[in-house]
């Protein structure tokens, strides 16, 4: 079975791998659709993923000297969904038959505990591309509730890549009035169709200076590029004692990050989201599976369109170009998805090129 695999900073292959053995209590999925997670990959892409270099003790919580994974990485990404084709005999739910989504990483099959899987089936009829969008978009609704956004809040979101533009529909639903920054065109007039009241190119000044020119400052805001200058700039553009939700996955060293200024006179408050878990005060009522599931019952209903997000849909065969293409042109990739059904056509691209992003 074909499974995606890194095999050192800047090669990829798609190799095989043997069936694993159907067990008690699980089911075998045969994959359709796997998206990829551009921020979170490229890491792993570049050699920059921590656990590359440093050990993460789970008792401890803290990165130690040592390595937690080593290349060759095999059968990375989240989001995935595919057609449940065996059951254990003990296993009635998810049925044979019926489209789920969920995580099992880049491979063309997969033995899946069923418990995972409970909640998880695609309405009939519903387009299997919507399932890629489960985990992203939980992501999105995590920051979105870190944020601790109300009615009338003020909200400025820093980029929007697919996170960014999914959080930015969120916090409108939530209430706020949402200004929308990036470098890409493209991308901001997505911001705007998604409810944004306010976009702004950051190619052309400071936000945070944008943003005061009219209120002391937003309320909240949610930085989602994964840069340092951009988390900078987030913590420039809230009112004194105003929140950050820091929900990029930030690389290296916090270079341009200066705390001795805003952050230290202003107050602000400084927050990560991070999948792994929810917000602390949060954690008696949601989980990272609630957060999924509302997510995706937002797709169902219509209240969130994620088929614009969609740039390209690529064979799995052609992984390599793909990478590639995310590494040195990341501005003319919004979603892509690898295509595990042979009939899907090469390179099928869906939205309009990008340029830089934040």
């Amino acid at each position: 079975m074909r499974v995606i695999t890194f095999e050192e900073p800047g090669r990829v292959r798609v190799s095989l791998e043997s069936p694993a053995e159907l067990e008690p209590g699980c089911v075998r999925v045969r994959t359709i659709y796997s998206g990829v997670s551009a921020g979170t990959e490229l890491t792993a892409y570049r050699g920059t993923n921590p656990y590359l270099t440093r050990k993460w003790d789970t008792e401890q919580r803290l990165f130690l000297d040592g390595q937690t994974h080593a290349y060759p990485l095999t059968g990375w990404g989240y989001q995935e969904v595919g057609e449940v084709v065996e059951a254990a005999p003990d296993v009635t739910d998810p049925p044979v038959g019926h489209l789920v989504w969920g995580v099992w990483g880049h491979r063309a099959e997969a033995v899946v505990p069923a418990e995972k899987l409970v909640g998880h089936v695609l309405p009939p009829g519903a387009d299997p591309l919507r399932g890629v969008f489960a985990r992203v978009g939980a992501i999105a609704l995590n920051a979105v509730h870190a944020a601790d956004v109300h009615l009338g809040d003020q909200v400025a979101i820093f980029g929007q890549g697919v996170i960014g533009l999914l959080a930015t529909r969120l916090a409108v639903l939530s209430g706020a009035r949402v200004v929308a920054a990036d470098a890409i065109p493209a991308r901001l007039e997505l911001a705007r169709r998604y409810g944004a009241s306010e976009t702004f190119d950051i190619a052309s000044g400071s936000v945070a200076e944008f943003v005061r020119k009219r209120i002391e400052g937003a309320d909240t805001a949610i930085e989602l590029s994964g840069s340092n200058l951009g988390l900078h700039e987030a913590i420039r553009t809230v009112r004194k004692g105003g929140r950050v939700v820091a929900g990029g996955f930030y690389q290296g060293e916090g270079i341009g990050l200066r705390l001795g200024e805003e952050f230290h006179h202003n107050q602000v408050q400084l927050v990560s989201s991070q999948i792994g878990g929810v917000a602390s005060w949060l954690a008696h009522r949601w989980d990272v599976e609630r957060l999924q599931r509302t997510f995706m019952d937002l797709i169902y209903t219509g209240e969130v369109d994620v088929t614009g997000l969609i740039s390209h849909v690529v064979p799995v065969g052609s992984a390599p170009e793909a990478f590639d293409l995310l590494d040195k042109h990341p501005s003319e990739v919004l979603q892509l998805v690898f295509a595990f059904e042979e009939e899907q056509e090469p390179w099928r691209e869906e939205a309009p090129q990008q340029e830089e992003s934040l």
